[in-house]
């Protein structure tokens, strides 16, 4: 393939548009944030980048806490309402018809209709330029029991959840893998079952 170079950019997708919460289950206030991830996993320890300007910095700056909620596809628009509107001249929350539900460890709620709910202690704020870094200890998850298996493994994929890619947003596609799966050695019922299927000139379905 050939490439074009252009200088550097924050160009990276896609990425998780997570509906923020902050503030309190009595006077919620949400935005949505594309510059976010994973830190570490013992402890677990996750991030958000957000701008001085936005109307939540100061909430959560001050509390200290924040809640990412993982909204399905079907909440694109809300998404993005939330990412276009300051929460100094509308009530996102009402406006949404979102639900402020109490959180286990904080303060600041989470939003009922997002099916994961990820509880958020921040331990370091870094200046960063256009926006500040709020890095935080995970102190607890909140799943929609729908995703969980009868073993109580959580099926993510059942979620549909909304992904960012360079402005546009997207529902996940079909499953293509899992962790580990290229290096995964095959088990012996899956060698003979494509055995059998080769010499009776079928195909796996």
């Amino acid at each position: 393939m050939t490439k074009q170079h252009w200088p550097g950019a924050a160009l990276l997708a896609p990425v998780p548009p997570v509906l923020v919460s902050c503030g309190t289950v009595g006077n919620p206030l949400c935005l949505t944030v594309a510059w976010t991830g994973i830190l570490n996993t013992r402890p677990p320890r996750t991030y958000i980048s957000v701008r001085p300007e936005r109307h939540s910095y100061p909430v959560i700056k001050q509390s200290g806490e924040f809640v990412l909620n993982l909204p399905p596809a079907s909440l694109a628009r809300q998404v993005d309402f939330c990412g276009c509107r300051s929460g100094a001249k509308v009530d996102k929350f009402a406006h949404c018809h979102f639900t402020a539900e109490p959180t286990v460890h904080l303060a600041a709620p989470s939003i009922a209709q997002c099916p994961v709910s990820i509880e958020c202690k921040v331990f370091q704020v870094v200046k960063l330029g256009s926006h500040d870094l709020f890095m935080a200890d995970i102190l607890g998850v909140s799943v929609d029991e729908k995703l969980l298996d009868p073993a109580g493994r959580l099926q993510l994929e059942k979620a549909d959840l909304l992904a960012y890619a360079h402005g546009e947003y997207f529902a996940l596609g079909p499953k293509v893998g899992s962790f580990g799966f290229s290096v995964r050695k095959k088990q012996k019922h899956t060698v003979a079952k494509t055995a059998a299927q080769k010499n009776t000139g079928s195909k796996y379905r």
